[in-house]
C-alpha cells in the first residue's frame, strides 16, 4: 500500500510551514492524491513528493561518512546554558576552548559535568575574548532574539550595541574564527518583519563573514524525539574557502517511547527523578484527556470551563491541555512544564515530565547532572540545544574544516572525499 501524508506531515518532512504546503497545492506544484475518508483532509502520495525531496528524506539516502577531525578543532561558545550544544559538539569530536555563561546555576551544571572545561562565568559584555584569537576555529552562540534600533536602511555593527547579538558579533570580530555559528528560534525569521535577521546578517557581512542562507532545521530529523525547530546561521570568514553543508536528515525518526524507554536511543528506562506536579484543578481536567489528545477531547462543558474566553476565539490552540502519546515525538519542551497553554502531560500518568524525562527528550545522557533548584533545572533543560542535534551540527563542521585543511596541506579535495581519512596529509603542520 502506498504511503500517504497529511499537510502537517509534509510540512514536517520538508521543514516548511503548513501554509507553504497549501501554496504548493494551490499552484499545482504538489497535488493531493486523495482525501481522508472521514475528515476530507488532503492526503499526498509518497511518490508525488519525490520531486520535492532534495535532501533524501523519503529515499533514505545514505548519510555522509562521519570523519574524525584531521586536527584539533577548537570552539568558543557564548550563552552556553546547561551545555547541550557544547556536549554535542564534543561528542562529534570538537574541543571546547571556552564557554561563556551568566547564569550561576548553569555554570554550576557545566562545572559539575565537565571540570576540565574553561567556564567564563559572568556578563559576556565584560569579558575580553581577544586572547582566543588565532587559537579558535569556531565561535558558536544561541543569542536571544532582541529588537534593534534602526538608524537607517542597513543596520551597522554599532547600531546593534546593547543587544546580546552585538556581543556575539563583537566576539566573532575579536577572535576571527574560520566559522561562526548562530542558533535561534524559528521566530527570528519574522521578528520585526524580518528586519532583525536582515540586520544580523548585514553585521556579520560587515565584520568579514559570508553568511549562508539561514536554514530552519527540525530536530526530529536529527535523532531527537521532539518536534523542536531551530534556526541555524552559518558564517564563513571571507578570506577562506570552506564548503559547508547543513546537516542531512536521518532516515529513522524517534518517538517519546524511544526517549523514555530502553531501546533505540537509550539502553535503560529513564531513571526516577524529581518533578513538578499539576494543581488539583488542572489534574482533574487532564485526567479526561486521552494520549495524543488536547482540550478539544474534553466533554463540552469542561472545554468551556477550562478555556474560558479562549473557547470562543479562533485557532486550534493544540498545545493546551495536551497529553503526549508514546507513539509520536514530544512537542517542543518549554522552560516550565506545568504552565497553562503549553502542557506536555505524561502519556499514562497525569503529571508533567520529570527532570530526567525532560533531559531524555533533549537527548542528554543520564549521567549529565543539573544544578540549582528544580525550577532552574527545568529552565536549563528547556532552553538547551538537544545534544544529538548539536552532534549532527558538529559532524558537518568537522567535515567542512577537514576539507579546508586537507586543501591547505596540498591534498586533492577529490582524493580526500574519495578516501576519507585513509590518506596522509603531505604537510605535517596544519595551522589555524
Amino acid at each position: 500500500m502506498k504511503k500517504m501524508y497529511t499537510i502537517a506531515q509534509v510540512a514536517d518532512l520538508f521543514s516548511v510551514s503548513k501554509q507553504t504546503v497549501r501554496n504548493w497545492d494551490a499552484s499545482g506544484k504538489l497535488k493531493p492524491a486523495t482525501r481522508h475518508p472521514i475528515n476530507s483532509y488532503r492526503l499526498y502520495n509518497e511518490k508525488d513528493l519525490l520531486t520535492l525531496d532534495k535532501e533524501g528524506v523519503l529515499t533514505g539516502r545514505d548519510l555522509p561518512v562521519r570523519d574524525p577531525p584531521l586536527k584539533k578543532y577548537t570552539v568558543v561558545e557564548l550563552f552556553a546554558g546547561a551545555g547541550g550544544l557544547a556536549l554535542g559538539l564534543e561528542k562529534a569530536g570538537l574541543s571546547c576552548l571556552a564557554l561563556s555563561e551568566i547564569d550561576k546555576h548553569a555554570c554550576e551544571t557545566l562545572r559539575k559535568n565537565r571540570p576540565n572545561w574553561n567556564i567564563l562565568e559572568g556578563d559576556v559584555k565584560k569579558i575580553d575574548f581577544s586572547v582566543y584569537k588565532s587559537q579558535t576555529h569556531i565561535v558558536t552562540g544561541g543569542f536571544p532574539c532582541q529588537a534593534f534600533s534602526y538608524a537607517g536602511k542597513k543596520l551597522g555593527f554599532e547600531d546593534a550595541r546593547g543587544t546580546l547579538f552585538y556581543e556575539f558579533a563583537r566576539v566573532v570580530k575579536e577572535i576571527q574564527p574560520l566559522i561562526c555559528v548562530g542558533e535561534n528560534v524559528r521566530g527570528l525569521i519574522n521578528h520585526e518583519g524580518g528586519k532583525t535577521l536582515a540586520g544580523m546578517l548585514s553585521i556579520l557581512d560587515e565584520i568579514g563573514y559570508q553568511v549562508l542562507p539561514p536554514r530552519i532545521l527540525k530536530t526530529i530529523f536529527h535523532r531527537v524525539p521532539q518536534k523542536r525547530e531551530r534556526l541555524l546561521i552559518i558564517g564563513i570568514r571571507k578570506d577562506v574557502s570552506i564548503p559547508y553543508e547543513f546537516p542531512k536528515p536521518h532516515r529513522e525518526h524517534y518517538t517519546l517511547k524511544d526517549a523514555l524507554k530502553a531501546g533505540k536511543l537509550f539502553d535503560t528506562d529513564v531513571p526516577t527523578s524529581t518533578g513538578m506536579a499539576y494543581a488539583k484543578s488542572k489534574k482533574e481536567i487532564l485526567d479526561h484527556v486521552p494520549p495524543g489528545g488536547y482540550w478539544r477531547d474534553l466533554p463540552l462543558g469542561l472545554q468551556k470551563t477550562y478555556m474560558k474566553k479562549s473557547f470562543h476565539l479562533g485557532g486550534g490552540k493544540t498545545g493546551i491541555a495536551r497529553r503526549m502519546s508514546w507513539e509520536e515525538p514530544c512537542l517542543t519542551l518549554t522552560c516550565s512544564p506545568a504552565q497553562k497553554q503549553t502542557e506536555r502531560c505524561h502519556p499514562e500518568e497525569t503529571r508533567p515530565f520529570t527532570v530526567r524525562e525532560y533531559a531524555r527528550i533533549q537527548t542528554f545522557p543520564d549521567t549529565w547532572q543539573f544544578a540549582g533548584p528544580i525550577t532552574s533545572q527545568y529552565r536549563q533543560i528547556g532552553n538547551a540545544v538537544p545534544v544529538n542535534f548539536a552532534e549532527e551540527i558538529g559532524y558537518t563542521l568537522i567535515k567542512a574544516l577537514n576539507i579546508y585543511f586537507a586543501s591547505k596541506a596540498y591534498l586533492s579535495i577529490e582524493d580526500y572525499l574519495a578516501n576519507s581519512l585513509t590518506i596522509e596529509p603531505k604537510k605535517a603542520a596544519l595551522s589555524v
